[in-house]
């Protein structure tokens, strides 16, 4: 299993319930829709500790179906419209597990 790790830092004027939901529902929705795509989790709620806004922990059943996703028309949608235009920085790691 691959697992893909995201962080983002949102754009302050965006740092509010309404885009971390749509964020969330938008991520968590493409679960079924993607083939390879086994786990898809957004968190919105860090602590006061955290130095990020929205966590995305999904699990692919391998390297090639994460590189599958990147360009599926259906994540390229949601990224581009729920995700992309309210942040700032994004973090990622990958790796096998």
């Amino acid at each position: 299993m691959v697992k893909h790790i995201i962080l983002w830092k949102l754009k302050e004027e965006y740092n509010n319930s309404e885009v971390k939901e749509g964020i969330r529902n938008s991520l968590e929705g493409l679960l079924g829709k993607i083939p390879g795509l086994v786990e898809i989790k957004v968190q919105t709620s860090g602590l006061s500790t955290s130095s990020a806004d929205v966590m995305l922990y999904s699990v692919f059943e391998s390297e090639e179906a994460l590189k599958e996703y990147s360009v599926n028309p259906d994540h390229v949608y949601v990224a581009n419209t729920f995700v992309r235009p309210f942040t700032q920085t994004r973090m990622c790691l990958d790796f096998e597990d």
